[in-house]
């Protein structure tokens, strides 16, 4: 039986009224909580900025059932929408495979990609699904893609015939969060998946160089102290997330919403690469001129401690990319229009 969520509210059966709907499709339940505060900012979005359409999350796990129940309910004037992230192309193709198979159903209505950083490998298997996708994704005419960093949004434009826009990561739509706590320590968020290129050496050096000072601590966004996430419970543990790092005198990380939990905290980080260079090129995209935050490829000890030194120094300012998020909203509204919602 398929799960539907409005709200934290779980319910089997769609619901029957007039609102127009707006479907979310893709929404994970595994416990990386970058991915779950994407999927948590985009129901803000929606229901902030457009309050008339239902908000309805569909979860991953659901996808096929859930793609013949809403084919079975939807209206002209709805939307369907794929969740966002970093899982565009052929290194997870189970996201990639869901992600097909809701593009190349639901052809008649507006459909969003969310904002993605897309990678298709250079070797057969990567030209292989990069393939499958192009065919998927061709068959849906009302489909925008939206990339959340410039070498996607060109990568998205040479791949696909679709319509390309450019938004940051749905994350950076969250407010900030002011936490009157005390910053004592320093929190190591490191990758252990195949996109990790940060050397050991260079791992054991910092943690040499920030025990120095204060005590150390390592973490990931992937947590281990559950076992399923769904929005019933994802909005409790985002924001134990971002109280922890609300503590922390300073982060360093070569995870992209690592550095996004920083930039809505106002804590202190320091952000290396990952293997495609998806947080690299967001970084630079948006974040550039805020000033805790900072990317390096370094791996010399003493300029890594200068950058850490400099950064627990700048002080906390004002920052606002909702404009950012306008192509985003102009596609939703000219559909609200279009079916005078």
């Amino acid at each position: 039986m398929v799960e539907f969520y409005i709200g934290t509210e779980v319910i089997n059966e769609l619901p029957v009224n007039r609102l127009p709907k707006f479907y979310s499709f893709g929404v994970p339940t595994y416990t990386n909580l970058g991915d779950q505060a994407v999927s948590l900012a985009q129901k803000k979005y929606i229901e902030r900025e457009f309050p008339e359409y239902q908000f309805i999350e569909i979860l991953e796990d659901d996808n096929d059932e859930g793609i013949e129940v809403v084919k079975k309910a939807i209206r002209p004037g709805d939307i369907v929408s794929f969740v966002g992230g970093g899982n565009m192309g052929s290194l997870y193709t189970d996201h990639e495979e869901a992600r097909r198979k809701v593009f190349a159903t639901f052809v008649d209505n507006l459909t969003i990609s969310f904002p993605q950083s897309i990678h298709f490998e250079d070797n057969e298997h990567g030209k292989a699904e990069e393939k499958l996708s192009q065919e998927a994704y061709a068959k849906n005419p009302h489909l925008f893609l939206i990339a959340r960093d410039a070498q996607s949004y060109h990568r998205m434009q040479t791949t696909f015939e679709n319509k390309v826009l450019f938004t940051p990561d749905m994350v950076l739509y969250m407010k900030s969060v002011k936490h009157e706590v005390k910053r004592s320590s320093a929190l190591i968020v490191l990758r252990h998946d195949s996109e990790k290129v940060v050397k050991q050496t260079t791992v054991d050096a910092l943690r040499a160089l920030l025990s120095k000072n204060s005590s150390v601590d390592e973490t990931d966004t992937v947590l281990d102290t559950v076992n399923r996430i769904t929005p019933a419970n994802r909005e409790k543990l985002f924001r134990e997330e971002l109280e922890l790092f609300a503590k922390q005198e300073i982060i360093v990380t070569d995870r992209w919403h690592a550095m996004v939990f920083s930039v809505l905290t106002g804590t202190p980080c320091l952000l290396f690469g990952n293997s495609y260079g998806k947080g690299k090129h967001a970084y630079f995209d948006w974040l550039e001129h805020i000033n805790w935050v900072s990317y390096t490829d370094e791996d010399d000890v003493e300029l890594l401690q200068r950058q850490i030194n400099e950064l627990k120094q700048v002080e906390i300012h004002e920052y606002n990319i909702k404009d950012d998020f306008n192509q985003l909203k102009h596609i939703i509204q000219l559909n609200s229009n279009k079916y005078g919602f």
